[in-house]
């Protein structure tokens, strides 16, 4: 089964870069699997401290996923993977993409802000040659019915 790989994040694009991949999936016969990336700075205190703030990120990630996936299978009937991993957001990206053959198609959501698409969309275009899957970047701005209209 070919899976649709999304990254969940704390952005707005996020939401239908999501909404995006579990309609293709459903259209499809695809699955859905969801990466969340924790960086490592977040962690760069005591252990003890350290472990905690971890812990308290994965349940925040965690309680995040849930409303997505409650929507994925509610709405498209598409049972969503979560994945979390810690380190720099691009390499743990391609490692995870490298590391399921399943992945066959990367899903970005782009944001339309001054700031420009986002940190993930603008360091992956730039090699995007070089991916091991293709890249769908979905523009932060699309409606639900334009979402539907090209899924």
């Amino acid at each position: 089964m070919r899976k649709f790989l999304v990254v969940l994040d704390d952005s707005r694009e996020c939401l239908n870069a999501m909404r995006y991949a579990a309609m293709r999936a459903a259209n499809t016969g695809g699955g859905v699997e969801i990466l969340s990336i924790i960086p490592p700075e977040e962690f760069n205190h005591w252990i003890g401290v350290g472990d905690i703030m971890r812990a308290e990120a994965r349940e925040r990630i965690e309680a995040h996923f849930e409303v997505f996936a409650k929507w994925m299978r509610d709405r498209q009937g598409v049972d969503p993977h979560l994945v979390i991993r810690e380190g720099e957001p691009v390499p743990e990206l391609l490692s995870q993409i490298r590391q399921d053959p399943d992945i066959g198609v990367l899903v970005l959501g782009a944001s339309t802000g001054k700031g420009g698409p986002g940190p993930l969309v603008t360091q992956l275009t730039k090699n995007s040659g070089a991916l091991p899957v293709p890249v769908t970047i979905v523009p932060g701005s699309l409606s639900k019915e334009q979402l539907d209209a090209i899924t």
